[in-house]
């Protein structure tokens, strides 16, 4: 099984909270999504940000954090928005 390190984004840190939230592997993190992904990240730690969230998508899609597409950088961040309780999805 590969490292969450081997995928794009994703330095020790990031691989560290996501194994303590259970996704412990490459496939464990495209099979959840990054949606789901940063949910759970965000149930242990609070202080996960959009910038996180943003990595997750870029390491599912093989793509930098930075360059991802304008739109699916709006819809994360409403995702993003929803959480903290800001809009209604």
């Amino acid at each position: 099984m590969a490292e969450l390190t081997s995928m794009r984004n994703i330095g020790g840190e990031m691989a560290r909270k996501l194994t303590a939230v259970g996704i412990d592997s490459p496939e464990k993190l495209t099979e959840a999504g990054a949606k789901k992904a940063f949910f759970r990240l965000k149930g242990t730690f609070p202080n996960v940000c959009l910038v996180h969230l943003y990595v997750l998508e870029g390491a599912i899609t093989d793509q930098d954090y930075n360059c991802l597409p304008e739109e699916t950088k709006q819809d994360l961040k409403a995702f993003s928005d929803f959480l903290k309780g800001k809009t209604a999805v």
